[in-house]
């Protein structure tokens, strides 16, 4: 982790009030502005994506994540007790722990079980909920935040201090670029996302059943009737998971498929296609796109899974941006993250982070169109 993106702000970044918590702390929402009149706009309680405008085809501007216009919004009861971590910064640990327990060099561990039997996402009080401290920047071609925060040795359950810094680059390249860095003072697990939902024909506006989805994953880890994974590495040929080649998210979403049963729709880990890749060098990991806005979104990662979740719990009862009420299959979250449960798990990829060791991920968000004439 360095301070050499922490150059003095000019107009691409502009700074506003967002209201404050309930304990009185004041929190901010940052505008970041690109070259190409890309919008995106962050508050760095939770670290929240609240809002992002992209151009259409024609070039009309419109809102393509799920969210809402103020702080109180992400406050209120109604949202809490849906929680469906709408643009947020997730940790220490993104997706699901089994029954909230993993042993560590022979100790054992007790999280918080806030997903049924199961911990989700960093517990009752993951990295979603924290305010995080906020410095933003801007270069010639790029502007962003950078935010950190320490997570206390036990904070939900977890194991030794962890330094944890975020950054966000808007680039005149029309890439939205997160990185993600850590470090602890003892062993600990950490699997770091974000958790915005994509609706690329404007959010809200009607489901993303008809976007084109392309997975670079020719495998799949399937889940039980909880949405634990077993620990298999299955093929998606075959299957409704195969979208090796594009295909519409709700082509195959309501087959006689167990897996699609146990989460209503899609909500599975895909094991990405990363070759002979080092492990900080990026691969396509899913391309999105919309056919009557023409927007497409690629998402490429230094992660080796991706989390499809087509928003299946949505249920009408959040309204957000424009008065849009935000129903089942809204949006789509395209997580890119290490395995669920893979502190249980000895044969996903290691999420174990030591002292002395660097966590770094990287995720290039990438936005363009294409003409539907």
């Amino acid at each position: 982790m360095d301070d050499k993106l922490a150059t003095p702000v000019c107009k691409r970044v502009e700074t506003q009030p967002f209201g404050q918590l309930p304990d009185g702390r004041q929190v901010e929402i940052y505008q970041l502005t690109n070259a190409q009149a890309i919008e995106l706009h962050i508050t760095h309680y939770g670290g929240t994506i609240v809002s992002l405008k992209t151009p259409d085809h024609s070039g009309h501007l419109d809102d393509i994540v799920l969210g809402f216009d103020t702080l109180s919004a992400y406050l209120s009861k109604a949202y809490q007790q849906v929680n469906p971590y709408f643009g947020a910064l997730i940790g220490r640990y993104g997706n699901r722990i089994d029954h909230g327990r993993f042993t560590l060099n022979g100790q054992a561990y007790t999280l918080a079980t806030n997903d049924g039997t199961h911990h989700l996402h960093g517990g009752d009080q993951g990295f979603d909920r924290v305010l995080w401290q906020a410095q933003p920047f801007s270069h010639d071609t790029a502007s962003g935040v950078v935010l950190r925060y320490t997570s206390p040795d036990g904070e939900e359950g977890y194991p030794g201090t962890l330094d944890v810094e975020v950054t966000y680059t808007l680039t005149d390249q029309n890439e939205l670029i997160i990185d993600y860095w850590a470090k602890t003072d003892q062993p600990t697990p950490v699997n770091l996302t974000q958790h915005s939902y994509f609706n690329l024909e404007g959010a809200g506006q009607r489901s993303i059943l008809d976007h084109h989805l392309m997975l670079n994953a020719e495998q799949f880890t399937p889940v039980d009737e909880s949405l634990m994974p077993t620990g298999e590495l299955r093929a998606v040929a075959g299957t409704p998971f195969d979208f090796r080649q594009p295909t519409p998210v709700g082509q195959r979403i309501d087959q006689a498929d167990p897996q699609l049963s146990y989460g209503r729709g899609y909500d599975h880990n895909f094991v990405l296609n990363r070759d002979q890749a080092g492990a900080d060098e990026v691969v396509v990991a899913a391309r999105l796109w919309a056919p009557s806005s023409g927007r497409v979104l690629e998402v490429a990662t230094t992660e080796p899974g991706i989390q499809v979740y087509s928003a299946n719990a949505l249920a009408g009862d959040l309204t957000g941006h424009k008065g849009q009420v935000y129903s089942r299959h809204a949006g789509l979250a395209l997580e890119t993250q290490h395995f669920p449960n893979a502190p249980n798990q000895a044969n996903f990829p290691n999420t174990i982070l030591m002292p002395g060791t660097d966590y770094h991920s990287r995720t290039v968000l990438r936005f363009s169109t294409f003409s539907t004439q």
